[in-house]
């Protein structure tokens, strides 16, 4: 007859049981909001929008951590800029 094993589980920070030794399951991917059918493109008229991919100190936020594809992330740091040089958003917050 075959032996059962005495496999001991984990249970993770979120829920999950897991077997020792396995690795944690995979991170979602971002998806880029740009790229998506009917999305607005970034426009340095639309100040409300901009304010999301930058800091509350002013910095402009990398695509790892917004999700934008390198195609979009261009643009919108080039929409980005324009609206600073003409005052719909601030170079840096005091």
């Amino acid at each position: 007859m075959r032996e059962e094993t005495n496999e001991t589980f984990n249970k993770d920070n979120d829920g999950s049981v897991r077997k020792m030794g396995m690795r944690k399951p995979g991170f979602k991917k971002k998806i880029c909001k740009f790229c998506q059918p009917g999305a607005p493109a970034a426009d340095y008229k639309n100040p409300d929008m901009l304010r999301r991919y930058i800091t509350e100190r002013g910095k402009i936020l990398p695509a790892r951590i917004t999700g934008t594809c390198a195609k979009h992330q261009r643009a919108l740091n080039a929409e980005i800029k324009k609206a600073r040089v003409l005052a719909y958003l601030p170079f840096e917050k005091k």
